[in-house]
């Protein structure tokens, strides 16, 4: 069969630049969106002014046969093609069976079923079906006039029976228009938006205002240093915790450039070294070193329950992800499991933890995360009580964060590098983001951005640097902190809003419009318990 050709028009002619595009293979899949996109005229003008068609001359008619309901006649024009021949051949056959079923003419759709589906290859499953309506005819069927639109179904499988070289593949140039944009947009150093429309017109590219990097507020209060930030999980607020402030300060997000005042968590036993959302943003867990993990009421700024061992303190918590349990880590190596009213689940022992630690929990609930050595992270599976490590190879871990999605790992490492490890069976290290910064015990990572493609970071330097997560890539550096930037935490709804803390006792909000404004919180309505 001949394909589609157009050497007298030019078949053997480029277009474009590169001289990669073929012009008839241009001129067909513009001719093949025209027509799906309903403008047969202009389809059919294209295809006369140009003398490149569509399809070739037996395509063609296979096509007309088809809508025609001419199967005999389809089935003849299908070997004359030589493509696919048996897959066609019974694609076309099982809807010429059920036109018969339709009509009520048992009688030939039984001799199609024996003497034509039968004898060809991979048809065992639809012959099975197929024995059934004939000794089991749908009474709703019957009697009934053949449904083109059934017909144009055939067409439609048609296209990914057949090669492309002899059917275009629908929608081919839309595909192409679509991978065009996908790959600008990923190309693109700076691109950190969820609703900017990329345009045909031109070619995509974010400024370098796309995203955050200038101040637009700056946050002070009665705490010192800043050592850690927390959004909760829908945004909504923003949790501050001072190695040396009993509190933890809670404020309300009502936009991007504003802060309320919510209030503060007073713990009076220690300083507050860990916290956590709850599922549904209405609770915070504060770990208190080497003493109790408390649950708070964020409307009432109340404590609802404390959780405590004798003679052992809490080092770390965590959410279970359905919001009915949690998780501490002790300071003698164990894991425990609590319900929400304090009565203590399971216990694991034996190395379960370091007496400093990060948690996590993946988002089915199965694994623990935690720190088990200065150099290894051990993700538990509580249920199946089976352990796997990743380990550093004498490389001490600062701090870690999860993924969205639970696939991977951040780990901050003290010899001044971010490792990001895929930790699906088994563990790997897939990037590595580096830049000249001193050492500290400090400093924490997190993802942030839309589909948390960049990855942030404070750092002794006073600087929060923001690397491209795919291509390891520094985009930028943040500066404004007088002191170590201890802590940084992304907004989870709005990709422009970073917020970092630092030992100059400050906040700092960063967007991507401009402002440099003060925030302070009215300490008034701070209420002792």
């Amino acid at each position: 069969m001949d394909l589609p050709s157009a050497s007298s028009q030019g078949g053997d002619e480029f277009v474009g630049s590169k001289r990669v595009i073929k012009k008839v293979e241009l001129v067909r899949v513009i001719t093949e969106v025209l027509y799906s996109l309903g403008y047969d005229t202009v389809g059919k003008s294209l295809e006369r002014e140009s003398g490149i068609h569509l399809h070739a001359e037996r395509v063609h008619l296979l096509i007309e046969q088809i809508i025609a309901g001419k199967w005999d006649e389809s089935l003849a024009t299908v070997r004359d093609i030589g493509k696919s021949v048996d897959k066609i051949s019974l694609l076309i056959l099982k809807f010429k069976f059920s036109e018969l079923i339709s009509k009520g003419e048992l009688e030939r759709a039984l001799k199609t079923l024996q003497k034509e589906i039968s004898p060809l290859s991979n048809s065992d499953e639809i012959v099975r079906e197929a024995s059934s309506l004939i000794i089991f005819p749908p009474q709703n069927l019957l009697g009934q006039e053949p449904n083109p639109r059934s017909r144009t179904e055939v067409l439609k499988e048609l296209r990914k029976l057949f090669p492309p070289e002899v059917m275009v593949p629908d929608k081919r140039l839309v595909d192409l228009v679509e991978q065009a944009i996908e790959f600008q947009k990923g190309a693109c150093k700076y691109h950190n938006s969820f609703v900017r429309e990329v345009s045909l017109i031109t070619n995509h590219q974010c400024g370098r205002n796309e995203v955050p990097s200038i101040t637009l507020k700056k946050l002070y209060g009665l705490w010192s240093k800043i050592k850690l930030l927390k959004f909760s999980h829908d945004g909504e607020y923003l949790a501050a915790v001072s190695p040396t402030d009993p509190y933890v300060n809670i404020w309300k997000v009502e936009a991007i450039d504003s802060l309320k005042w919510k209030g503060d968590l007073f713990d009076r036993q220690a300083p507050v070294t860990n916290i956590t959302w709850s599922p549904d943003n209405t609770q915070l867990l504060t770990c208190s070193s080497h003493e109790a993990v408390r649950r708070w009421s964020i409307p009432s700024c109340g404590c609802l329950h404390t959780y405590k061992k004798e003679g052992v303190g809490m080092v770390s918590c965590e959410w279970a992800p359905d919001g009915q349990s949690i998780f501490t880590g002790v300071n003698d190596d164990s894991i425990v499991m609590w319900n929400l009213e304090g009565r203590e689940i399971r216990c694991w022992t034996w190395n379960k933890t370091t007496m400093e630690a990060d948690m996590a929990i993946t988002g089915d609930g199965t694994e623990v995360i935690t720190t088990c050595n200065q150099d290894r992270i051990l993700l538990f599976n509580w249920e199946r009580d089976t352990s796997r490590f990743i380990t550093e190879n004498g490389s001490t871990i600062v701090s870690f964060c999860l993924s969205e999605d639970s696939k991977y790992l951040l780990l901050s490492l003290l010899n001044q590098e971010l490792h990001l490890w895929c930790i699906e069976v088994p563990p790997k290290l897939v990037k590595v983001y580096k830049a000249h910064r001193p050492p500290s015990y400090s400093v924490r990572a997190c993802f942030c951005g839309p589909r948390q493609m960049f990855i942030a970071s404070g750092s002794v330097d006073r600087q929060v640097y923001i690397w491209d997560r795919e291509t390891e890539g520094l985009i930028g550096t943040l500066a404004g902190h007088t002191k170590t930037v201890n802590c940084v935490s992304c907004h989870p709804v709005d990709p422009y809003m970073l917020v970092s803390g630092s030992d100059d006792n400050s906040i700092r909000i960063w967007g991507k419009i401009n402002g440099d404004e003060e925030f302070r919180p009215n300490y008034a309505t701070r209420i002792l318990r």
